[in-house]
């Protein structure tokens, strides 16, 4: 066998090896549109005005997307860090405006920021700066931004959560919203909402 052949078959071993190693591993990139979400607990907020907008109440210590009482759920997945995100922050707080604006979508549809690497103090401290009227939670040490594949900033996911609790990934985005009232038409119809 020449040494070419040889390379190439060490290289592909090498390769083989790197796939094996990252499915063992758990890593299978962002949720994919139509799959379920992977299943992780967040810590309720501490103000009482976000609680409120969740539907929490002061008994609840974490909950799951599925468990509120919506039929869309929009994470952000954000860092405090990211200048893609600041520069997208009145954009996304435009987005909360138009959905709370609207009766018909007022209460169906919330936006939770998860702040990929940040602190409670680095979380309140962008949603102060920024004005950012909903709910930012702290990902301090990055266990959620695992869960959800690693995705870089800001990334979107829209999750659709029906009657009976189930629910399915409807969007799953890497990059700025730009135009809220896009977005926002975007996201109602691939939730099929009227």
């Amino acid at each position: 066998m020449g040494k070419g052949k040889k390379r190439a078959l060490g290289l592909s071993l090498i390769f083989t090896i790197l796939i094996f190693c990252l499915f063992q591993t758990g890593w299978a990139g962002p949720p994919a549109v139509g799959d379920k979400l992977p299943d992780f607990t967040l810590p309720a907020p501490k103000e009482s005005g976000d609680r409120s907008y969740l539907g929490l109440t002061f008994l609840n210590r974490s909950f799951r997307i599925p468990e509120l009482k919506a039929e869309l759920v929009i994470l952000q997945v954000f860092s405090m860090y990211c200048s893609y995100c600041q520069a997208d922050a009145p954009h996304v707080n435009e987005l909360y405006k138009l959905i709370e604006g609207n009766q018909a979508l007022k209460g169906k549809v919330k936006i939770i920021g998860i702040g990929a690497g940040n602190s409670e103090f680095e979380a309140a401290t962008f949603k102060k700066k920024y004005g950012i009227p909903f709910p930012l939670l702290a990902d301090p040490d990055f266990r959620i931004h695992k869960i959800l594949g690693e995705v870089r900033t800001p990334y979107f996911i829209g999750v659709k959560i029906q009657k009976d609790g189930s629910h399915r990934v409807i969007l799953s985005r890497l990059g700025m919203i730009n135009r809220a009232d896009n977005f926002l038409t975007e996201i109602v119809k691939l939730a099929d909402m009227k």
